[in-house]
């Protein structure tokens, strides 16, 4: 298991955690997502050999967010 924080900067309100954190947790290989809106990141645990970074920024970014690389 790895841990990753992501940052997103425009992350500011309830809805962006529900909407990121809603479409992080289903995803093959993450244990868990969590978004803190007044850091605005998202610390994840997954499995790196099911998904990568790569794949978890692009679930972020289909959400409509930018994320700082």
């Amino acid at each position: 298991m790895i841990t990753e924080q992501i940052t997103v900067p425009e992350i500011h309100c309830g809805h962006c955690k529900s909407s990121i954190e809603g479409a992080l947790q289903p995803l093959d290989g993450v244990l868990r997502a969590e978004v803190d809106v007044d850091a605005r990141s998202v610390t994840v645990d997954f499995d790196p050999e099911t998904i990568d970074r790569a794949g978890l920024i692009g679930t972020i970014e289909d959400q409509g967010y930018d994320v700082r690389q």
